[in-house]
C-alpha cells in the first residue's frame, strides 16, 4: 500500500457520541504525521441509541443515509457508503451483525481497501445463539484486521483462530483525563455546599452515574440502598442519569430520603459527584463507568453479573474496586462494611488513582493509530 498519496482510512460508524470525539480527534492527532488521511462516517442514532441524547456533530465527519428494516425482533442498518470505501485504502467497520453495509466488504474478493473490525471480540452484553456466533465468527474471520476493545476480547478472537499478529487491543476508554483534572479542582467549600444542599453525611454517601435501564439492575440497586440505610443511619445514594428506569428511580426518591436523584450529568459536573462519593455502584452492567470511577478515585463495587461489557476486565477486587457475589443484602452489607473501613477506601482509591493512568484516550488513540499503520505497510 506505499504510495505518495495520503492513505485514506475511512471509519464507519453507528453514529458519534459524545464520548467518542476526543478519541477521534486523537486518532486524527496521531496518524497526521503519516501521511494518513482518516474520515469518520456516520449514520444516525437508532431505536437503541436514541434516548441517549448524546449525539453529536464532529468536524470533517460525514453523515450517510441510512435506512432501517426489522427482521423479527432485530433491526437491520443499512448505510450508504456510495464510492466512499472504494476510494479508501482501510475501512474500519464496526463488529455487529446487524449493520448490512459491512457484508459487500467482507464477503467480496478484494484486493482493496483492506477492511478491519472494531469492536467486543465476542457478545458480552446478551445470550445468543449457536447460529449467531457461528455467523459472526465467519464473517469476522473475513476482516483483514482487528481492534479489540480489552484483550480478553483479544484472547477470544484467537481461541477462535483469528491470527493474534493482526489483532490490535486498544482498551477502550473515555477521556479520563479531563475528568480527573475537573475532580482535583472541585475544592472542599463546593463538597460542603454540595453537601448541606442535599443533607449529606459525607462518609456515608455512595454515587450511581448511568443509565438507568435493565442490564444496571435499578431494582436490585433499589432493594440494596433500603438494606444500607438500615444498617447505617445517614446512608445516602446520588443517582445520576436518566433511562426507562427513571419513574422507579424518582418514585424511590420521593418516598425515601436516603435516595437524591439528580437527573442526566454530563462532563465535568461529573466531578463535584465523585468527590462528595465515597463509593461509585453498579451491581449491573459494567462498562466505562469502571475508567469514570478511575479517574474520579470513587471505587465501584459490583456483582459477577454474567452480562458486563468488556471493560469490567479493568476491576481488580480489593485493588481498586469491589466485586460482591450474592444477592441486594448482600451486596448492602459489603458497601456498608466498605464505608466503615477507612483503610480499605483509601487502598481502594490508591487503586483508582494508578489505573486512571492505564486507560486513557491517548493510549487509545496511540494504539489505534499503530494498527491502522501497521495496515498501512
Amino acid at each position: 500500500m506505499s504510495t505518495n498519496r495520503p492513505r485514506r482510512v475511512l471509519i464507519v460508524q453507528p453514529y458519534v457520541p459524545q464520548y467518542r470525539v476526543p478519541f477521534f480527534q486523537g486518532l486524527a492527532a496521531a496518524l497526521t504525521d503519516h501521511n494518513v488521511e482518516p474520515t469518520v462516517v456516520h449514520g444516525g442514532p437508532t431505536d437503541e441509541w436514541a434516548p441517549r441524547g448524546d449525539a453529536v456533530a464532529l468536524d470533517g465527519a460525514v453523515q450517510l443515509r441510512q435506512r432501517l428494516f426489522r427482521l423479527g425482533s432485530r433491526t437491520v442498518v443499512w448505510r450508504d457508503l456510495g464510492a466512499l470505501a472504494s476510494r479508501a485504502d482501510v475501512v474500519v467497520l464496526e463488529q455487529a451483525l446487524h449493520n448490512l453495509d459491512s457484508y459487500p466488504l467482507l464477503l467480496s474478493s478484494r484486493s482493496a481497501p483492506a477492511v478491519a473490525l472494531w469492536g467486543h471480540g465476542r457478545t458480552y452484553d446478551r445470550t445468543t445463539g449457536a447460529l449467531t456466533r457461528a455467523v459472526k465468527r465467519g464473517l469476522t474471520r473475513r476482516a483483514d484486521w482487528f481492534f479489540a476493545y480489552t484483550q480478553g476480547g483479544a484472547d477470544h478472537l484467537a481461541a477462535d483462530g483469528f491470527p493474534t499478529s493482526r489483532i490490535t487491543v486498544v482498551n477502550n476508554a473515555t477521556d479520563t483525563g479531563s475528568l480527573q483534572a475537573a475532580r482535583e479542582r472541585v475544592t472542599s467549600e463546593q463538597r460542603a455546599r454540595f453537601a448541606a444542599d442535599h443533607g449529606l453525611v459525607p462518609e456515608r454517601t455512595v454515587l450511581y452515574l448511568g443509565r438507568l435501564d435493565g442490564p444496571k439492575r435499578i431494582p436490585f440497586l433499589m432493594q440494596a440502598v433500603q438494606h444500607a440505610a438500615r444498617l447505617l443511619p445517614g446512608f445516602t445514594l446520588l443517582v445520576a442519569g436518566d433511562g426507562p428506569h427513571r419513574p422507579m428511580v424518582q418514585s424511590a426518591a420521593a418516598r425515601y430520603k436516603n435516595i437524591v436523584y439528580l437527573g442526566p450529568v454530563f462532563g465535568d459536573q461529573r466531578a463535584l459527584l465523585g468527590a462528595v462519593s465515597r463509593l461509585m455502584l453498579m451491581p449491573g452492567l459494567v462498562g466505562l463507568c469502571a475508567v469514570d470511577s478511575f479517574a474520579l478515585r470513587t471505587p465501584l463495587v459490583t456483582t459477577r453479573w454474567p452480562l458486563h461489557s468488556p471493560e469490567f476486565e479493568y476491576l481488580r477486587h480489593g485493588h481498586n474496586s469491589l466485586i460482591i457475589d450474592g444477592g441486594a443484602q448482600k451486596y448492602a452489607e459489603g458497601v456498608v462494611a466498605a464505608l466503615s473501613n477507612p483503610d480499605l477506601l483509601e487502598r481502594l482509591r490508591q487503586g483508582c488513582a494508578a489505573d486512571a493512568g492505564r486507560y486513557t484516550i491517548q493510549h487509545m488513540s496511540r494504539q489505534f493509530a499503530e494498527g491502522i499503520l501497521r495496515m498501512c505497510v
